[in-house]
């Protein structure tokens, strides 16, 4: 997609412009020929060693400054998010001065702190580093590195370091709503640490003892607060319970008074409510009664299951004490005493030599220092040789091919082999009885939960044949009676499903009725009908009651009609003026409803207008970014093929030129006079490669010759003085100067 852009004469290799969004690119700083890096945003011109430079266009980014990563991506992002809303892009953000680096940093703290609302150029920059840093400790925040690469995070801190503030803004804004949470704490949990000299004062200490009781208590009621929040109650609900259960508790509270009222007309109704009492404490009596009994014949059942089970397992006993002999038990305990002598002996020593070394190795490990690239590699290089000497050392013994070694190598292996598979048999055999072990365990515990489930043990044979057969007939009837209980449960939904249908034709009638009452002017006269109909039906309860005459119930009635006459006469003034209330009100409501029907068009438009206003301004800001990355394509295309231009022109005259001169700097002369130079180099040494292969026999033939002779001549002058130790001084002398005559003739 994006071509070469130049090349410095007298220099290899090719300088690369900035590549698009989403491409792959070799061109950036530290990558060799060949090696990739995804680019995720336009990257400054990147040039490999030893090339020249342009001057890069304004906007691009730097490659040996920084590489864009998800990192920043996520930095960017959560910054144009709420509540920080900075309208950042990769470009945007990584152009940001040092000073304004920094006062996004603090923005952010103070977005998790309050307290760090602060304009920085208003500020030292010790004064900044110190606030930072003490709430980046109190945050918990751990920079990478060692305690001299924190002495690097100061001073990055201080003057607005890129690579040290990015990661610094990645970590705050991964967890931002957890650090609120830790900000606010620290603010009530960190704890003033007060001199001991000043503690001896009482008032001192009893002060620092409240102080540490309310830190106490800030603690256990945040500790309440966070579990009322996640235990998901909600205060609404609890309300609406609350509600209805007071409502449920009114209706309860009528509905007993209103069964007293009834059975107070009943003669002997005291006498009849302790009969009933009684004959309720009774049934009750009955059916814990009729509990205990089936319990009781539960048990008894159980208890004779049990019987039979402990007999079957004593006859089955006995039946094995009866088949066993003492060899065959002698046998066993020998089998066993072996397998435990082998594991004590030989197989956990073993194991616990070799935990041992481990441990020794692993302990010796811990006490070293630490170990860098260099000591690894250093003691890779070692393993090498030991193992190079080992290899060697085993060619050695393989070469001297010793037949007893053999044969006892041979026996080694195969004891070798056995006591694996003896070791491996071991093995096994211990997991066997590890897995039988657990098993044994398990079915023990299921036995006792089965046991305290039921107070029996696991049935078996015809025993648990007869259980089946008893739960199938118990499971048919069950299934019988959960399809009545079904039938009984539709029926049940259909007859509520009425009532609720009911009742809701009942409160719409009455809200008719009520509506009725109020456009004819006589509200609430159906509830004094039915307060008259509720008192006429006491009424002739109290007539039956007490035998009252029809001149009582006409007085009473007449009574009734002037109170009525009486109240309507009252409300009728009343009646009136909510009347015109209504009217009014319902003027207003109507004026209401055309304001904000106009309010909301107005709204709507208004809206629209501005989606559009947005759209329209992206579009403009992406053909604006499209035609500036096109016009710098332009441009550094235009130089690049300007100066492929000049260089075609260049080779031209030199080429068309009379002057040898000019024609030697051409670069197709160049390159011929390079191909004929190593032309005759190559020629020169293939003639120089023909010459050694022809003497390659008699010359190795003669160096031969040359060691001999000189073994020969060491062989000599060791026994020449061996001879010259055994003779005497005189002699000795003439043999010294008949070996160096000699010697002298020799060289």
């Amino acid at each position: 997609m994006w071509g070469p852009l130049s090349r410095t004469p007298g220099a290899g290799g090719t300088l690369f412009l900035g590549i698009p969004r989403g491409c792959w690119s070799s061109a950036h700083a530290g990558l060799g020929p060949g090696q990739r890096r995804f680019c995720p945003e336009l990257c400054q011109i990147n040039v490999r060693p030893g090339f020249n430079s342009s001057p890069h266009p304004r906007g691009l980014l730097c490659g040996y400054d920084l590489i864009m990563s998800d990192q920043i991506k996520f930095i960017v992002d959560n910054l144009n998010k709420e509540p920080f809303r900075k309208n950042y892009n990769l470009i945007t953000f990584d152009s940001l001065e040092p000073m304004q680096l920094l006062q996004v940093l603090n923005d952010v703290l103070a977005e998790i702190d309050p307290k760090q609302v602060v304009d920085i150029r208003e500020e030292m920059p010790e004064q900044t580093a110190k606030r930072m840093l003490s709430l980046l400790g109190i945050l918990k925040y751990k920079p990478p590195g060692n305690a001299t690469d924190m002495s690097t995070f100061r001073q990055g801190l201080v003057i607005g370091s890129k690579p040290v503030i990015y990661p610094v803004l990645h970590w705050l804004l991964q967890r931002t709503n957890e650090l609120k949470k830790r900000a606010y704490l620290a603010r009530f949990l960190i704890k003033l640490e007060v001199p001991s000299e000043f503690l001896q004062d009482e008032t001192v200490a009893d002060t620092n003892k409240q102080y540490e009781e309310l830190m106490e208590a800030f603690k256990n009621l945040h500790k309440e607060c966070e579990q009322l929040k996640t235990s998901g109650f909600s205060t609404a609900e609890i309300r609406r319970d609350i509600i209805a259960m007071e409502e449920e508790k009114d209706q309860l509270i009528k509905r007993v008074e209103r069964l007293k009222k009834r059975v107070e007309t009943v003669q002997n109704h005291q006498r009849m409510l302790k009969i009933a009492r009684q004959l309720r404490v009774e049934k009750e009596r009955e059916e814990f009664l009729a509990q205990q009994k089936q319990e009781q014949k539960n048990q008894l059942f159980h208890a004779v299951q049990r019987l039979q089970r402990v007999q079957n397992q004593l006859k089955s006993m006995r039946h094995a004490a009866a088949d066993a002999k003492p060899e065959s038990l002698m046998k066993r305990l020998e089998e066993e005493i072996k397998f435990n002598s082998y594991m004590v002996t030989e197989k956990f020593p073993k194991e616990l030599e070799s935990k041992k070394k481990e441990l020794h190795f692993l302990q010796k490990v811990v006490s070293e220092p630490a170990m860098g690239h260099s000591d690894l590699l250093e003691l890779e290089s070692k393993i090498n040789e030991i193992n190079t000497q080992i290899n060697q050392l085993i060619e050695k013994k393989m070469m001297r091919n010793e037949p007893i070694e053999g044969k006892l190598s041979l026996y080694r292996q195969q004891a070798s082999i056995i006591s694996r598979k003896k070791e491996a048999k071991a093995e096994e055999l211990q997991e066997a009885k590890e897995k039988l072990a657990n098993l044994e365990r398990e079915v023990s515990v299921k036995t006792n939960q089965t046991r305290e489930f039921d107070g029996t043990r696991v049935l078996k044979g015809d025993e648990f044949k007869r259980y089946v057969s008893k739960l199938r007939s118990k499971s048919t009837v069950f299934k019988k009676k959960h399809q009545i209980i079904a039938e009984f449960k539709a029926e049940f939904g259909l007859l509520q499903r009425t009532e609720e249908l009911l009742k809701q034709r009942h409160e719409n009638i009455q809200h008719q009725l009520q509506t009725v009452e109020e456009k004819k002017g006589i509200s609430g006269y159906s509830y004094t009908q039915e307060e008259l109909e509720r008192v006429s039906a006491l009424k002739t309860e109290v007539d039956e009651m007490k035998g009252r005459t029809l001149d009582d119930m006409s007085e009473m009635v007449k009574k009734l009609n002037s109170l009525v006459s009486e109240k309507k006469s009252a409300l009728a003034p009343v009646i009136k003026e909510l009347r015109q209330l209504r009217q009014k009100c319902q003027e207003l409501t109507q004026e209401c409803d055309e304001k904000k029907s106009q309010y909301d068009s107005c709204a709507a438009g208004l809206e629209s207008n501005r989606s559009k206003l947005e759209q329209e301004v992206r579009g403009l800001r992406e053909e604006c970014l499209q035609e500036e990355s096109r016009y710098h394509y332009t441009n550094c295309m235009i130089k690049n093929l300007e100066i492929q231009l000049r260089r075609a022109t260049d080779e031209m005259k030199a080429y068309v030129s009379s002057d040898q001169q000019e024609k030697r700097k051409a670069i197709r002369e160049q390159y011929t006079k390079n191909i004929a130079e190593q032309e005759n180099l190559g020629k020169k040494l293939r003639e120089k490669q023909k010459a050694v292969r022809e003497s390659h026999g008699p010359n190795m033939k003669q160096a031969k010759m040359w060691r001999d002779f000189e073994q020969l001549m060491e062989c000599k002058k060791q026994c020449f003085l061996k001879q010259q130790s055994q003779t005497p001084m005189g002699q000795r002398n003439l043999l010294g100067t008949n070996i160096s005559c000699f010697e002298e003739t020799f060289i």
